[in-house]
């Protein structure tokens, strides 16, 4: 069991990385998201 345990650690915890990496591709997302409305509405106002 203990030979198993610490080869795979626990599913709860996330290593500073993996967070690290999640919020990037969050504000990257967000950013997408932000840009496109923005770019829209400059179209919009545009026309």
């Amino acid at each position: 069991m203990s030979a198993k345990q610490t080869s795979k650690p626990a599913p709860k915890r996330s290593s500073k990385r993996e967070r690290r990496m999640k919020m990037v591709i969050y504000i990257m997302i967000i950013g997408m998201v932000i840009s496109t409305i923005t770019y829209g509405l400059a179209f919009i106002v545009n026309f």
